[in-house]
């Protein structure tokens, strides 16, 4: 299951096995500075149903992919069994966005922002 960390002044996105090879992506970084806000999502699903994906989706089960909107790149990874999670914007990263499904998002969301 995917899990966000910091280590020293990045975030990243820890893939498992699985979720790699269903997104055909390896784990993201971002620089912890290009943080833009975290929010908490109790529908962590309802925005990876949208535009363009490249990656794993069954729509209200599992997301594991890069989406392309018409104005945003966002990556997902939100699976049935963590339907809440966190929404991580980003200014200046390689992704706007990335939708985290997790058990306790807003301990994780504590957890990312006082590093």
């Amino acid at each position: 299951m995917a899990e966000l960390v910091v280590e020293g002044d990045e975030i990243v996105l820890h893939l498992s096995r699985t979720e790699k090879l269903e997104s055909v992506h390896g784990d993201l970084r971002a620089r912890i500075a290009s943080i833009r806000s975290v929010e908490v999502l109790d529908d962590a699903h309802q925005p990876a149903d949208q535009g363009f994906k490249v990656g794993e989706r069954l729509p209200g089960v599992s997301e594991v992919a890069s989406i392309h909107t018409g104005t945003e790149r966002l990556f997902a990874v939100v699976h049935r069994d963590t339907p809440r999670g966190l929404r991580v914007d980003f200014e200046g990263a390689d992704y706007d966005a990335w939708i985290v499904g997790c058990a306790d998002p807003e301990s994780v969301k504590q957890r990312i922002r006082r590093p």
